[in-house]
């Protein structure tokens, strides 16, 4: 499995990474939401299995990362399991992440369970 992670902060990214790895995923990193744009659409369609995209980082937060994902003309731009990530657990936060065009919300700081869980459960339903 390839995961495209956007994650600003050095120390998520590096536990972020370790827990996929260690389970037999492969990372694909990206420092911001411009970034992860671009890894997606230089990627082929159905490479990347699931992004994980950290909703505040600078130059280009999550939200806006993720609807112009959502609205890339390739076919696996709508369908592409996007799980937010978020110290903010409200559920007006929940809702935003949802309204932006994301699966699911991953609270920080990320466990090892939720993470895996929410990964599993995303990628059997493709």
């Amino acid at each position: 499995m390839q995961i495209l992670l956007a994650e600003d902060n050095e120390l998520n990214m590096e536990i972020a990474q370790f827990f996929i790895e260690q389970h037999g995923g492969t990372v694909l990193p990206a420092q911001d939401g411009k970034e992860a744009i671009k890894r997606f659409a230089a990627s082929a369609p159905g490479e990347i299995d699931l992004i994980l995209m950290d909703v505040m980082m600078p130059v280009m937060n999550g939200y806006e990362a993720t609807r112009i994902i959502r609205e890339m003309p390739r076919p696996d731009a709508k369908a592409i399991p996007i799980l937010a990530m978020s110290a903010n657990a409200f559920q007006d936060d929940v809702q935003k992440n949802r309204a932006a065009g994301m699966n699911a919300h991953l609270p920080k700081p990320l466990s090892t369970e939720n993470l895996l869980e929410a990964i599993a459960r995303y990628i059997t339903q493709k």
